[in-house]
This record gives C-alpha cells, structure tokens and sequence, in this order.
C-alpha cells in the first residue's frame, strides 16, 4: 500500500491529509513531508489521519521525531481524525498522553 500525501499551507496553520498505510516504506516519505513544516517558528501543524487504515512503531517514531522539532520551535502538532486501530497504538504506547491528540476517533473496528 502507499501512502498520499496532500499539503495544505494556510500561513501559520499547516494541514496534512494522509491516507493509506504508514509503515517502513512509507515512513520516509512522511518524515520528508512533515518534519519540515514543524520546524518553523510558530506554525501549528494539523495531521488528519482519517484515511490512514494502518500504522507501524516506523510512523510513531515519525510522529515522535515532529513532537521534539516542535519543542525546538515553539509550533504545535495536533493530530486528528484517527480510525480505532491508529488509535489504539497511540494508547498503547502512552503517547496519547503526550501529543495533541483529537479525542474524536473515526471509522475502523
């Protein structure tokens, strides 16, 4: 599977819209996409993963390098519209507890 990737810049608010599955392959392709938008000063990155049916420890470590890079910066990262399945990795491995997580989970069983 691959993963798309659809950038929407709106100034200090940056969205990404994915969809497909994030995983050792694809992982890079992401990184390459996000980590330079939460590497300005100020912005707020906002990453829908509504369409995202399957994600790996690859994509967390993704979503992990951003949240240190906004750290660094002063942006924020929030993501949004998770199916059950993404979710629950995040709940898991305690992340939820750390990152901007939209608490509405979508889709998925």
């Amino acid at each position: 599977m691959n993963l798309n990737i659809e950038i929407n810049d709106q100034g200090l608010t940056q969205s990404l819209k994915l969809a497909g599955e994030i995983d050792a392959y694809t992982a890079p392709k992401l990184k390459e996409a996000l980590l330079p938008l939460v590497k300005k000063e100020n912005v707020t990155v906002l990453v829908d993963l509504e369409q995202v049916n399957y994600m790996d420890s690859t994509g967390l470590g993704v979503f992990i390098s951003a949240l240190k890079a906004t750290k660094e910066y002063d942006s924020k990262l929030k993501l949004v519209s998770l199916q059950d399945r993404v979710w629950r990795l995040f709940e898991i491995t305690g992340l939820e507890n750390i990152m901007d997580i939209d608490s509405t989970v979508r889709g998925g069983k």
